[in-house]
């Protein structure tokens, strides 16, 4: 019966999630199609789709493993800087933009992954603060590996070199990444109907993830370690799993948000970042995914709206902050939700005579 219970819970969450990304998706391109859409607001779509991708993936670590992870813009970093070099050493042998930037988005994923096990295998033996400090530790390490990173692109193909450029291009070449000056001149081959259909695919995978038997599992390890290895369920494995396919979205988001620039540099990825995308987790509700997704919309759009005070602007957005916040931690939010629960049920039972 629980579990019955449990399952129709999921079915409910995963439609609502859909049905939101969905309808806002329909609703900005009648906006779009009906000039009723300011240019700043247009411009921030693609960030808001990345920022989306970012929070539901980082809730899989926060929420569904429960381990504090303040490293997620590290593997956007190396999504992003990743999904830079393929779409750029790509740009001839696949001209058509949307698959070039798919194929980035994979290769961006690949990249992150292998730096989500590289860093998860030593790091998710710690717990709690540990892992916090550790995690942002790895954020601020990709930052300046980035900073002192040199990549070029010549007929002979591509040349690195780490703190100097030591290499000299071909007639002809490029020079992709240039050290602490980043990448400049990037193509914008993202879209927001990119970003939409990286969203669905975000939610179709980690939901399921979340549903099965996978997700139980590692739900099972959050809850009670100890149990979940008694009946046989390895806390390493499962953990890894979540923290690796977190890394990986956060690479395909990485990669969404980088091609939307003309310029990108490391500091687009350092500590505030990672904040913020805990701050969505957070605001949304540890474990809500349809949360994730609107908290990490609206703080994304908030600011845009409110830049007609422009003096109080920020003040206002941190005072937004800080009161829903309380309200989402406060019991007022669970006494509402019993007081509704007590009204239907007394409707339903006068209806049934009782």
């Amino acid at each position: 019966m629980k579990q019955s219970k449990n399952m129709l819970a999921g079915r409910r969450d995963s439609i609502i999630s859909y049905g939101i990304v969905i309808i806002a998706f329909v609703a900005v391109q009648l906006m779009i199609l009906t000039g009723n859409i300011s240019s700043s607001l247009k411009g921030q779509l693609v960030p808001i789709c990345a920022y989306v991708v970012m929070a539901v993936s980082l809730n899989l670590t926060v929420g569904i493993l429960g381990e504090l992870s303040l490293g997620h813009a590290g593997f956007m970093s190396v999504g992003a800087f990743a999904g830079i070099v393929a779409t750029t050493s790509l740009a001839d042998a696949i001209p058509l933009a949307p698959l070039r930037l798919a194929v980035a988005m994979v290769i961006g994923a690949i990249c992150a992954a292998i730096a989500g096990v590289i860093v998860g295998v030593p790091v998710l033996r710690l717990k709690g603060d540990y892992l916090a400090i550790v995690t942002l530790a790895f954020g601020e390490i990709i930052k300046n590996i980035v900073n002192v990173l040199y990549i070029g692109l010549d007929e002979n193909g591509l040349h690195f070199s780490l703190v100097n450029q030591t290499f000299q291009l071909a007639e002809g070449g490029e020079m992709i990444i240039n050290g602490p000056m980043g990448v400049s001149g990037v193509e914008k081959i993202s879209s927001f109907t990119s970003g939409f259909v990286l969203i669905l695919i975000t939610l179709f995978v980690i939901l399921n993830l979340i549903h099965s038997r996978t997700g139980r599992a590692i739900m099972s390890v959050r809850d009670n370690k100890i149990a979940a290895e008694s009946i046989g369920i390895s806390a390493t494995r499962y953990k890894l799993l979540a923290f690796v396919i977190s890394a990986a979205f956060a690479g395909m988001a990485g990669t969404l948000y980088a091609m939307n620039f003309s310029t990108v540099t490391a500091t687009k990825f350092d500590f505030n970042t990672s904040i913020l995308i805990l701050v969505f987790v957070v605001l949304g509700g540890l474990g809500n995914i349809w949360g994730s997704i609107i908290a990490a919309a609206l703080l994304t759009i908030l600011p845009e709206v409110l830049r007609a005070v422009n003096d109080y602007r920020m003040l206002i957005y941190a005072i937004l902050l800080i009161v829903m916040m309380i309200f989402n931690n406060s019991g007022i939010k669970t006494r509402l939700m019993e007081k509704r629960a007590a009204r239907r049920a007394a409707k339903q039972a006068s209806k049934e005579g009782i």
